[in-house]
C-alpha cells in the first residue's frame, strides 16, 4: 500500500465503536481497523516537535546563545501554527537548575531568541531545552534537548576522564529470543557518561562452552547471530583489561513465540521481512505485519507462518524518510514483535552555500548566497537560519545534530544519539548498517499498541496555547469558594490597555488564555460584584517549568582542541574587557558634564496659580493617622487654624474671618466634598494667601486650599492602588529578541576596537525566494584563518535541508 496514497486518501472516521479483534476476519477488516485506531490516535494526541539551531557548540561566561527555533507538527512535518508559544530553558545539568527562561513566540512555525551569559551563569554543563505546553502531554524524552558547555578562564581545558561501570545491553531482533529459532541479537554499550564505548565479549551454554563472541562495531554498537536452544541458559561476559571479565545480564530464552527478522540493507527499492513462530499445538499460523511511518499507516501485509516461517518482499520506494515502524501481529492480532526499520531516499533539502570569493582580508565585506533546492534540482522557497563562526576558536563537533538529522532520526527516538549526522553523510560506506545497529538498540516508544488500540483515550492533561496563560485561584475569607465568581481584569504595558472579564469555577480556580504580548504585562485583577468584593483574595499559579533529570557526573558535551579553546578564552576575555572599559569611560564622560541650568518642573494643569505659599505632601502615614482632609492641616501649615474634627471642623487662615476657598483638582468645590474624602486618595495640599490667591478674584479673599488627589494626576497609575479584595502584579509575556550586532567596518571606518569574535555573523530570520535563493552580506573580524558557514533549512511542507561551507580570510 503506497505511502501517499493511504495518507492522502485516508478519510477523517469518526470514532467507531470497539470490535473484538479477535473477531476480524479479513485483511481489509484489519487494515481499516489498524488504520482507523492510528488516525484517531493521532487526532487525539496530535505530537508537536521542537528544533533549535544554536550559533555555535561550546561558549564562555559572558557570551550569548542565538537559537533560531522551528516548530512542527509530527508525522509530516508541516511548520506547526497550532502552538504560538514554545519554551526554551537554560538548565544547568549539575543541578538540574532552570537557569534561564525564554518564552518564544512562533509565527508560522518560527522564531529566535538569545540567553545572555552573565557573570551569575556559573561555568559548567548545560543543556538547552525547547517545548510545547502540548508536548508535555508526552514524555520529556522527546523534547529538544542540546548539551552545550560554558566555559570560563579559569576553565581546565582536560577532556572527559569517565570512570564507572559500563551499562551493557542486549536486543535480540524483533523483541525476544525463541527456543531452536536462529535470529540476531544487537548491543549497546555505555560509559558512565552515557556515551558509547567500545566493548567486546563473549557468550557462554551452560557447559561453560563458547557459543558466541561479540565486538562493537560503531560506538559501542554492534550485532551477532545466534541460536538458542531448548533448555539452555547462556551467560555474557564483558572483557576488560587484561584477563579480567565482567558478568553482565543476557536475555531470556523463551520455549515458545514469535521472531522477526528485517533486512533493509541487500536491496535499495525492497525490504525483506522473515518471520518464525513456535506455538504448541500450531504448524500454520496467519499474522499480519504493519508498517507505519510517524503515525501514519504505510502498508499492511497479511501471510501465515508455516514450519519454515513466513518472508515478505515489501516495497519501500513509496515509504517516507524516516523511521518506518514494523510491527507483527498474531492470528489473535494482537502485536508480539516490533522492530524499526531506516529508509532514506535522500529526499531532504540541497543547501548550497557560495561565498563571493574563497579568500577575504580581515574585516573585508563578505557576501554569501544560499541556494535550496529539492532533490530534483527544483529551486524552493525555505525559512532559513546562517551561523558564521571562526574556525581557529570554534571546533564544530563532528556529525553534530541538524535539522534532518532531528526531524528525520533523533526526534522519534530515546535515548542520546550520538553523531547522528554521520548516518546521512554520503561519504560513510559503513552508514547504514550503522543505522541499522541503531535502529535495533532504540525504540520508538511515542505510543504503545495497548493505548492504540483501547476503548478510550485518556484527554490531554494539558492544552495547546497560543498566547501566555493566566492562572489562579480566588478565595472569600482565605476559604474556598463554593459558587462561582465573576471576575474583572485590567491589562496593561507599553503598548496595550484593556479590559476584560472572567469567571472562576466552583472551587474558585480561573484561567485566561491566550494572553499575546510583549516583555511584561501589569495585570489588576478583583471581583465584578460589589458585594463581599473585599473579603477575596487572589493567589497566581506561575509557570512551573518540568523538573530536568539530575546529573551526577557533570561531563563536557563537546570535543574541543586546547588550542583552539586558549584562543576562544582569550578572545572572550579580550571582548568583555573592551566593553568593560568602553562602559566606564561613558560613565566618566557622564560625570564630567555640569549641566548648569535650573530643572524645568512640568506645570500641573490643576493649578491655576505658579505657586503656593505652603504646600503640605501625604504620606502614607500621615494618612493613616487622620480621618479627614482637615485633620491632616491641623497643626501641620503655619497661619491655618482648624477648630473642630471630620465633617464639623472649622478652618481659618490667619488674618482672615471667612473660611477660606476649597478647590479639589483645579474645581472650586463645596467643604463638605473636602472633608468627605478619602485621605488615602489625598497627594497632596496646597495653602494660598494674600496676593496669592489673587488669582481666584474675590472668592479667594479668605484664602485658598487646594486639594490635589492622586487619581486627579495625568500620571497617576490606577494599578497601584491598594484596596482590600484586589491584586495587582506583573507577569511575564513573549521573549523581545536582540538584534545581532555585527560592526559594519568598511573602508572609512574609523574603529579601531580589536574585533575577534567567535560568532563572526548570524541571521536566523532569513527566507530563500522563488528562484530558491537568498544574500547576506557581513563584514569579516580581524581573525586570520578558515570562518565556518553553516546554514539550517525548513520548508512550510515540511522539507528539513542543511548545508556548509567555508571561506579563508589572510
Amino acid at each position: 500500500m503506497p505511502w501517499k496514497k493511504t495518507f492522502i486518501n485516508l478519510p477523517f472516521l469518526a470514532i467507531l465503536a470497539w470490535l473484538s479483534l479477535a473477531f476480524q476476519s479479513s485483511e481489509e477488516d484489519f487494515t481499516q481497523l489498524i488504520s482507523n485506531k492510528l488516525l484517531h490516535y493521532r487526532s487525539t494526541l496530535p505530537v508537536e516537535k521542537a528544533y533549535l539551531h544554536l550559533d555555535k557548540p561550546y561558549y564562555a561566561t559572558g557570551d550569548t546563545i542565538w537559537f533560531k527555533a522551528y516548530l512542527t507538527e509530527g508525522s509530516l512535518h508541516l511548520a506547526d501554527s497550532a502552538s504560538n508559544l514554545l519554551y526554551v530553558d537554560l538548565i544547568e545539568q549539575r543541578s538540574g537548575r532552570n537557569a534561564a527562561l525564554r518564552r518564544v513566540q512562533m509565527t508560522g512555525g518560527i522564531g529566535h531568541g538569545e540567553f545572555v551569559l552573565t557573570d551569575s551563569i556559573a561555568a559548567g554543563a548545560y543543556t538547552v531545552r525547547a517545548y510545547t505546553n502540548w508536548m508535555r502531554n508526552a514524555p520529556e524524552d522527546f523534547f529538544f534537548q542540546k548539551n552545550i558547555y560554558v566555559f570560563n578562564n579559569q576553565e581546565n581545558t582536560s577532556g572527559n576522564n569517565a570512570t564507572g561501570p559500563i551499562d551493557l545491553q542486549f536486543f535480540p531482533e524483533g523483541s525476544q529470543l525463541v527456543a531452536d529459532i536462529n535470529t540476531r541479537i544487537a548491543f549497546k554499550a555505555v560509559n558512565a557518561d552515557g556515551l558509547g564505548q567500545d566493548v567486546s565479549g563473549f557468550v557462554l551454554a551452560q557447559s561453560g562452552d563458547t557459543v558466541a563472541s561479540f565486538r562493537s562495531e560503531h560506538l559501542g554498537m554492534g550485532r551477532f547471530q545466534f541460536a538458542p536452544k531448548t533448555g539452555e541458559t547462556y551467560r555474557a561476559f564483558l572483557r576488560g583489561e587484561g584477563s579480567h571479565v565482567t558478568p553482565v545480564a543476557f536475555p531470556k530464552v523463551e520455549a515458545s513465540g514469535y521472531t522477526m527478522v528485517v533486512d533493509n540493507l541487500s536491496n535499495p527499492l525492497k525490504m525483506r521481512v522473515i518471520a518464525y513462530a513456535k506455538i504448541p499445538g500450531k504448524s500454520e499460523i496467519p499474522v499480519h505485519v504493519v508498517g507505519h511511518a510517524r503515525g501514519i499507516v504505510a502498508f499492511v501485509a497479511k501471510g501465515k507462518i508455516g514450519s519454515r516461517g513466513l518472508m515478505m518482499q515489501l516495497p519501500t520506494s513509496e515509504l517516507p524518510d524516516g523511521i518506518t515502524h514494523l510491527t507483527l501481529f498474531d492470528d489473535q492480532n494482537r502485536p508480539v514483535c516490533e522492530r524499526l526499520a531506516f529508509i532514506n531516499h535522500s529526499g531532504s533539502l540541497r543547501v548550497a552555500v557560495k561565498p563571493s570569493k574563497s579568500d577575504y582580508k580581515p574585516r573585508e565585506k563578505v557576501d554569501l548566497e544560499v541556494t535550496v533546492t529539492d532533490s530534483a534540482g527544483k529551486p524552493v522557497e525555505a525559512n532559513l537560519s546562517l551561523s558564521v563562526t571562526d574556525a581557529g576558536q570554534v571546533l564544530q563537533q563532528p556529525f553534530e545534530q541538524n535539522i534532518v538529522s532531528y526531524l528525520l532520526l533523533s526526534s522519534d527516538l530515546k535515548g542520546i544519539i550520538e553523531q547522528p549526522a554521520y548516518y546521512f553523510d554520503p561519504e560513510k560506506s559503513e552508514r547504514k548498517i550503522h543505522m541499522d545497529y541503531l535502529m535495533m538498540t532504540h525504540g520508538w516508544t511515542r505510543f504503545r499498541w495497548e493505548d492504540v488500540l483501547a476503548d478510550s483515550i485518556p484527554p490531554a492533561k494539558r492544552f495547546v496555547e497560543q498566547g501566555v496563560t493566566l492562572e489562579g485561584d480566588v478565595k472569600r475569607n482565605n476559604r474556598k469558594l463554593t459558587e462561582k465568581t465573576a471576575l474583572s481584569l485590567f491589562l496593561s504595558n507599553d503598548s496595550l490597555s484593556t479590559f476584560m472579564t472572567s469567571e472562576t469555577d466552583e472551587n474558585g480556580h480561573f484561567t485566561i488564555y491566550n494572553l499575546a504580548f510583549s516583555d511584561t504585562l501589569q495585570v489588576r485583577l478583583q471581583g465584578m460584584s460589589k458585594k463581599n468584593n473585599q473579603s477575596l483574595s487572589f493567589t497566581l499559579n506561575p509557570f512551573m517549568p518540568p523538573r530536568a533529570a539530575w546529573v551526577k557526573i557533570p561531563f563536557k558535551p563537546v570535543t574541543v582542541d586546547a588550542r583552539q579553546l586558549a584562543d576562544f578564552l582569550k578572545n572572550a576575555a579580550q571582548d568583555q574587557e573592551i566593553s568593560r572599559k568602553i562602559r566606564e569611560n561613558r560613565e566618566r564622560l557622564l560625570r564630567e558634564v555640569t549641566i548648569r541650568a535650573k530643572k524645568e518642573t512640568p506645570r500641573d494643569s490643576r493649578k491655576l496659580y505658579n505657586s503656593a505659599d505652603a504646600t503640605l505632601k501625604i504620606t502614607p502615614q500621615m494618612a493613616s493617622g487622620n480621618m479627614s482632609v482637615l485633620d491632616m492641616l491641623q497643626g501641620r501649615v503655619a497661619g491655618v487654624s482648624v477648630m473642630g474634627s471630620g465633617m464639623n471642623a472649622m478652618v481659618s487662615i490667619r488674618g482672615n474671618r471667612g473660611e477660606p476657598l476649597f478647590v479639589l483638582d483645579g474645581m472650586p468645590v463645596d467643604k463638605s466634598l473636602i472633608t468627605s474624602l478619602n485621605v488615602f486618595d489625598v497627594e497632596s495640599i496646597d495653602v494660598l494667601k494674600g496676593a496669592s490667591a489673587a488669582i481666584f478674584g474675590s472668592r479667594g479673599a479668605n484664602g485658598v486650599i487646594s486639594v490635589l488627589t492622586k487619581r486627579g494626576n495625568e500620571n497617576y497609575d490606577y494599578s497601584q492602588d491598594i484596596v482590600p479584595g484586589v491584586m495587582v502584579t506583573k507577569i511575564a509575556g513573549f521573549h523581545i529578541p536582540r538584534d545581532f550586532y555585527s560592526p559594519a567596518h568598511g573602508p572609512d571606518s574609523a574603529d579601531l576596537t580589536p574585533d575577534f569574535r567567535s560568532t563572526i555573523y548570524w541571521v536566523p530570520m532569513l527566507r530563500s525566494g522563488r528562484d530558491g535563493k537568498a544574500r547576506v552580506s557581513y563584514y569579516h573580524s580581524d581573525a586570520v584563518g578558515t570562518a565556518d558557514v553553516r546554514v539550517e533549512a525548513l520548508t512550510a511542507a515540511g522539507q528539513p535541508g542543511f548545508g556548509k561551507s567555508a571561506y579563508t580570510a589572510r
